[in-house]
Order: C-alpha cells, then structure tokens, then sequence
C-alpha cells in the first residue's frame, strides 16, 4: 500500500479520528489513514457531528485520564451517540487500546478491559494471530496470518464469563489473539474482538504505529521496516468501496 488517495465512485475515503481530553494516537491514527490512501478527518469528543465521513477511529490515550475506569467518561461523550447510531448503521469503527476500552464501556463491543495481570505498564513489539479475516478492518489479511503491531497498556487485560467467551469463539468473533506471550493475561489470549456485523473491531495493539517504514516494528528485512498496521486501514477503505459499489 502506498500513499495516495483512496476513492469509492467519485467520492474520496473519509475517516473520522475522534480526539478526546488525554487522546495520544489521534494524530498519529490520522497520518495512517492518510499512507493507507484516505483522507482523515479530525473530530471532537465534544460535537455531534460525524462530519460526513465514512468509517471513525477511536484512538489510544489517556482519555479523562484514565478516571473511573479506562475509557468510562469517555464513553459517555456527546460523540458517542453518533457514533452509536453510524455503528448500528454499519459504519466501520475502530477502538485501539483506550478506543477499545472506550467501546466495552458503551457497549458496542462485549467483555471488559481490567488492569494487567503483572501490574506494569507493558510496551513491546507484539505478535498477533488474525482470527478473523472478514471484518470490516481485517479484510486486507488472511485468517490465520501472524502480523506484528506495537502494544503499550497498563489496563489490557481483556475479560468476558465463560458464556461470552464461548459464544465469542463458537461465532467468529475473535478477531485477533496473542501470539508467543500474552502480555497482560487477557483471557483465552484475546487481543481483539469484532462485533457480530464485522463493522465494529476493537484492540489493544496500536497498528498506526506499523505504518511507515523506518518507524515500525523490526523485520527480518531491516529494523523499523514493518507496516502491518497498514491493513487495517486499506482493509475499511476496502470496506466502504463494497457498500459504494
């Protein structure tokens, strides 16, 4: 994938990036929607207003500073109405780390985020198993494919009772594993989980941050060299050109 402009018709890929009090990855989620060949488009917590766009990001951070619970005030946000109303639409919607928490918390995608298990703040280059090839964000991959993506949290540890953990399985709504270590004990190694649509993912890992060349994690290749952050944006603009066509 090469930077560029993505297009459905005649009408440009727009992807919306939410930006919260204590949101750090919104810019850097803007500029790989941007090398994956879409446009970005920065929105506020505060509005009600999706802007028109295609497909939103909730990106990592700290939002509210991590008050209450990871991602709890946050989605209470005016935003978070639209948001829930273009999801139930069938817009694709991405929650990475503190998005992912802030989905859990607005119930758009089932289980909860609890603190590590080790108790520290983890930050690595972390392996990943696609579990699910036919989402809405992971369309671009094969299921079953090992990617690596940058993972840092304190509060990752994904959780679910038994029952929602079988029902997650039993219907394909694993969407990404740990592979190698499972850095936080998040239960059955879940990293990630879709909702039953497929539009709606949510993640621990940060794969804006294996986008660019010379800023991702190292491959057998060169160090800094991986970008397999990078289809899971092709992979909503992919997405949207579907619905388009």
């Amino acid at each position: 994938m090469t930077q560029g402009t993505a297009a459905t018709g005649k009408r440009t890929v727009r992807i919306g990036v939410i930006t919260w009090p204590g949101s750090l990855d919104d810019r850097d989620a803007q500029r790989a929607v941007r090398l994956a060949g879409a446009e970005p488009v920065a929105l506020w917590h505060g509005s009600h207003d999706l802007e028109g766009v295609d497909a939103l990001v909730l990106p990592g951070g700290f939002s509210y500073g991590d008050y209450l619970r990871s991602g709890a005030i946050a989605a209470l946000s005016p935003i978070m109405a639209e948001v829930k109303d273009a999801a139930a639409k069938g817009m694709p919607v991405l929650g990475i780390c503190n998005g992912f928490q802030m989905l859990v918390e607005a119930h758009l995608l089932p289980g909860g985020l609890i603190r590590n298990d080790h108790q520290h703040f983890v930050r690595r280059d972390q392996k990943l198993t696609v579990a699910n090839s036919d989402t809405a964000w992971t369309n671009t991959f094969k299921t079953g494919q090992e990617i690596v993506i940058p993972l840092k949290n304190g509060e990752g540890g994904y959780i679910a009772d038994d029952e929602t953990l079988d029902r997650l399985e039993g219907e394909g709504l694993v969407a990404f594993r740990y592979a190698g270590v499972n850095p936080n004990g998040s239960l059955r190694d879940i990293a990630g989980v879709a909702n039953e649509a497929a539009n709606v993912v949510g993640l621990m890992p940060h794969p804006e941050h294996a986008t660019e060349p010379g800023f991702g994690p190292d491959t057998s290749a060169a160090m800094r060299s991986g970008i397999d952050g990078l289809g899971f944006f092709a992979s909503a603009i992919a997405a949207v050109a579907r619905v388009a066509a």
